[in-house]
């Protein structure tokens, strides 16, 4: 029963309410990977606030090979972009740790995505920016991201509507549909989403929205999964005198 007109148009003036109040005049600053997520939301962004005010942010590890995709969304919407290649950033931390600190493989996977985080604020603050979190409902529900790395940000248009919801917005926006269809890549080991997580965005997506699924074992990774990872989504733990 997804409304996208109705979606769309109140996440739209969301944004608008989120800058009247926390940052009147300030620019939207997005990570522009390429893929489906980064590309509504800025589209979502140049909507509510125009593309003057909306600034693109690419970071390949090197060698990107998709990174045409990214300048096709940037291009498509018109918004200003810059390029800043993270390879010597992450390349120089790696190199540093002493010999005996073992770097664990979850380490070495998750660094790139928080280096592109601790960018886009230093791109932000230079430009009077909001940095804009792209994670949606389906990666969060199953941790799918990674903490102060792409599940860092501002404000977060994307984070209560599904993978299904959000390529519906990127249609009814006009995006093109190799950006909205691309298939996802967690950026990370080169794999696909779904490849990764076990199952596919579809009937993880009934499942959030319906409670129905068909495998009891897809239910039991899913339920585990969004249990272990729930960290991620609450405030920091504090203690109270």
């Amino acid at each position: 029963m997804f409304d996208v007109k109705k979606t769309t148009e109140a996440c739209v003036q969301w944004i608008r309410d989120f800058f009247e109040e926390n940052g009147k005049g300030c620019n939207a600053v997005v990570g522009i990977s390429g893929g489906k997520d980064s590309s509504i939301a800025a589209a979502l962004c140049v909507e509510a606030l125009g593309r003057d005010r909306v600034i693109g942010v690419l970071m390949p590890q090197g060698v990107q090979h998709d990174i045409d995709m990214a300048y096709l969304l940037v291009d498509h919407l018109g918004i200003r972009r810059y390029e800043v290649n993270v390879k010597a950033a992450i390349d120089g931390i790696l190199g540093a740790f002493p010999d005996d600190l073992p770097i664990s493989e979850q380490s070495r996977v998750n660094l790139p995505p928080r280096i592109r985080m601790a960018t886009l604020y230093a791109v932000s603050q230079s430009l009077n920016g909001r940095v804009v979190n792209t994670c949606n409902l389906s990666e969060d529900w199953v941790g799918y991201s990674t903490r102060y790395g792409d599940a860092a940000g501002d404000f977060s248009p994307l984070s209560q509507l599904t993978v299904t919801e959000v390529k519906q917005i990127g249609h009814y926006l006009g995006l093109p549909a190799e950006l909205v269809e691309k298939t996802p890549i967690d950026g990370l080991c080169g794999k696909t989403d779904e490849e990764n997580l076990g199952f596919t965005y579809a009937v993880l997506d009934r499942y959030i929205r319906t409670g129905e699924i068909d495998d009891p074992a897809v239910k039991a990774i899913i339920d585990r999964r969004h249990a272990a990872n729930l960290f991620k989504l609450q405030l920091m733990p504090s203690f109270q005198p």
